[in-house]
């Protein structure tokens, strides 16, 4: 017996939102697909709420850090980053989420969702053309960064534990690594 499942588009998604039929459920549009989100630990409350934070102090007005809020991709995905660092467009998000083209980089923390968020999220974010993608791994505290798309997919892959690194949006600033995964 052949499974087919049923995909959803972003409109369909958000129509389902506003009759609210997902209002008690944490979950989010990845290629057409509602995926459950995991719960959040503590560990992941507070590493990625001290990250946003630090971030928000080290980049002042050039950019909003948006928090567990989600970001609207082209290939039927509506996914809710943990941190995603945008363009400060002010009201325009009154009408809509940010879009790639308003996103300089994304930042996942990660423990039970490790391998979604290295495996499929990595392919929808560099599909989607956002050019940066960081995923901290809460089980062995570092931070893998993802940069340089080719043919849809992220071709360098590299993990920090200490030290600093460079935005590709930002190549003026030196973010602190353990402020981000610690």
């Amino acid at each position: 017996m052949t499974v087919i499942l049923a995909k959803w588009t972003i409109d369909e998604y958000h129509r389902m939102i506003e009759a609210g039929i997902l209002c008690d459920r944490q979950v989010e549009l990845l290629q057409g697909d509602i995926v459950e989100m995991s719960p959040e630990r503590e560990a992941h409350a507070y590493c990625s709420h001290e990250a946003g934070e630090y971030l928000v102090k080290l980049l002042g007005d050039r950019a909003k850090i948006r928090q567990a809020k989600p970001i609207t991709l082209p290939n039927d995905s509506e996914p809710e980053p943990d941190i995603a660092i945008v363009q400060r467009l002010g009201r325009e998000y009154r009408q809509h989420h940010p879009y790639p083209n308003n996103i300089f980089w994304v930042i996942e923390y990660a423990n039970s969702s490790l391998e979604k968020d290295l495996e499929t999220k990595s392919k929808i974010y560099a599909q989607a053309g956002i050019l940066e993608y960081w995923v901290v791994n809460l089980k062995k505290l570092n931070l893998v960064v993802f940069r340089d798309i080719l043919d849809g997919e992220y071709a360098t892959k590299q993990t920090l534990t200490t030290g600093n690194i460079q935005p590709l949006a930002f190549p003026d600033i030196f973010v602190s690594v353990e402020r981000i995964i610690n």
